[in-house]
């Protein structure tokens, strides 16, 4: 090179660090009864930080996965190839257990140790946590028919990862995928024209176009089809008991925005074999089990894509110069890096304060059925609407640099908007809300009793509360108003996990910004009196 081109001020590369070097994870896994899984959840974050992970993630993403219709011989085969990194990441998840696993353990706490290491694992490679997520949320559906439960269930929560297209009773570990969209209901599932038409032999048989369906590489997935009785749930599988082919065929890939590592396909059911899960006529209300734990993964997700999108920033600015000083240094960039921080930690608290409620209520706790119902609704309208604008102003934390492909935070940004479009986008969410306090009075009654054990420490608060109160209590309009209703529920509930269990400095913090007259959504904004350095040091990835 010629002598002109002398690199400096430039940031090093991030390096390996342990990603579960965060208080906020670490604090809520002990809180909701985790904490004998802290040493695996350590380890898992060691690997997840290292640059060996990161470099399976790009690869992943770089070389995305291909659909193969035909063998040589033109006989229909229906198989997507992936990038080898691919499967190292998923054989990694499910060794961990961050799919089916917890519903084959019974200590307290299974739950949560998943969903620290979902959330970990999430942060180098996104895609990948598709069917791992949907696997997790097989189980409860299939629970409504006992005998697939019981032939299935104990291949879903085993931790062996068994890639291929062979029949399901004869592999080690099996993945599962959900395939309810068509092109033309959408997020409306009871328009759906898939018909499903019951067989002599105690099966049906499906014909239909599934418009969006991820992971089509998956053992078997959990679909919807009109059977005579209505609207109804199935299992598909790929492969039949005698080794030959389902009558399912990709008909192409999507070309999406992000989450390139994982394939999305349309498929066409043309008389394929399927069974019955839970009662006829009775689909959406089966499905919504799978729904309601792919919804908190949504929340656990786009929290660990801030987390990441924090890391990244705050690395490059304590390394780049500007002016004289680190960014780090520099007072306006300290207000937009502590209010990133901050907003990750509060996505942090949150999730794993909804990955205990859930803990719980499989085991039985009634409270916290009631809870759930409303809190991961809540939180999956919000930390998922949060992520792509905290994706946007961490990569311009970068600045040109955070533009380019090797920074890693181009494909941070192209993930933030899934979660908040998959199982179901902002509308959706928000009026599945409304619906649940409509029809579960149990529901609100607990979602409040969460917002009143945080009350009488922050005027700030208080004041949200009493304002949320009365706007639930005014049904003029409502569904007009549901996205500010849910987004106030939201940043209450946030707020009153972080001021029972967070440092008071990152309560207040949060408190003051959110819920203080401030606007909470142009990042950088945050008071003066704020303690920027104790929210940047819970913050800094540990090497």
């Amino acid at each position: 090179m010629p002598p002109t081109h002398e690199v400096f001020n430039q940031a090093a590369p991030l390096g390996d660090h342990s990603a579960a070097e965060d208080p906020a994870l670490i604090e809520g896994l002990r809180r909701e009864g985790a904490g004998w899984a802290e040493n695996e959840v350590r380890e898992v974050g060691e690997a997840a930080g290292s640059e060996r992970v990161r470099s399976w993630g790009e690869s992943a993403n770089t070389y995305t996965p291909v659909l193969h219709t035909h063998d040589r011989y033109g006989h229909r085969v229906d198989e997507v190839e992936y990038q080898p990194a691919y499967h190292v990441l998923m054989e990694q998840a499910v060794g961990y257990g961050m799919h089916a696993a917890p519903w084959a353990d019974p200590r307290p706490g299974a739950h949560v140790a998943r969903a620290a290491k979902f959330y970990l694992w999430s942060q180098p490679e996104a895609g990948h946590g598709c069917p791992i997520s949907m696997t997790y949320a097989a189980v409860p559906a299939l629970r409504h028919s006992p005998e697939l439960a019981q032939r299935y269930e104990p291949l879903l929560s085993a931790r062996e990862y068994d890639f291929g297209l062979r029949a399901p009773d004869g592999k080690r570990g099996l993945v599962a995928g959900m395939s309810m969209t068509e092109k033309q209901g959408g997020s409306d599932v009871r328009a759906n024209t898939t018909r499903a038409t019951p067989t002599s032999e105690g099966f049906h048989r499906l014909t239909g176009h599934k418009w969006f369906t991820s992971a089509p590489m998956s053992d078997f997935f959990l679909t919807l089809a009109q059977a005579p009785e209505g609207l109804s749930c199935f299992l598909v599988p790929r492969v039949l008991p005698d080794g030959s082919r389902n009558a399912l065929h990709i008909q192409r890939l999507k070309d999406k925005l992000g989450n390139r590592s994982n394939a999305s396909a349309e498929l066409e059911y043309d008389g394929a074999v399927a069974h019955m899960v839970g009662e006829p006529g009775r689909g959406v209300r089966t499905i919504i089990e799978m729904v309601n734990c792919t919804r908190l993964d949504c929340v656990i997700g786009s929290a660990g894509g801030m987390r990441a999108a924090v890391t990244y920033a705050l690395h490059h600015a304590e390394h780049r110069q500007s002016f004289g000083k680190r960014l780090v240094e520099q007072p306006l960039m300290r207000n937009v890096l502590a209010d990133l921080a901050l907003e990750s930690e509060a996505a942090t608290a949150l999730m794993t304060r909804l990955a205990g409620s859930v803990d719980r209520s499989v085991r039985g706790d009634e409270a916290e059925t009631a809870f759930r119902r409303l809190g991961v609704a809540v939180g999956k309208f919000w930390v998922t609407k949060r992520q792509p604008a905290h994706a946007a102003e961490a990569l311009e934390c970068l600045g040109g640099n955070g533009y380019v492909e090797e920074s890693g935070m181009p494909r941070l940004f192209r993930d933030s908007p899934l979660n908040s479009i998959w199982e179901g986008s902002g509308n959706v969410a928000a009026l599945d809300v409304l619906r649940a306090m409509g029809r579960s009075p149990e529901a609100v009654e607990a979602f409040m009793g969460e917002l009143a054990a945080a009350r009488g420490v922050d005027e700030h608060y208080d004041a949200a509360v009493g304002q949320l109160e009365k706007s639930l209590g005014d049904l003029d309009e409502i569904e007009y108003r549901a996205r500010s209703v849910v987004e106030l529920m939201a940043v209450t509930l946030q707020s009153s996990v972080l001021l029972r269990y967070a440092p008071t400095p990152v309560a207040e913090a949060f408190t003051v910004s959110r819920l203080g007259g401030g606007s909470g959504r142009v990042f950088g904004t945050l008071p003066r009196e704020v303690d920027t350095e104790l929210i940047l040091d819970r913050a800094r990835p540990s090497r």
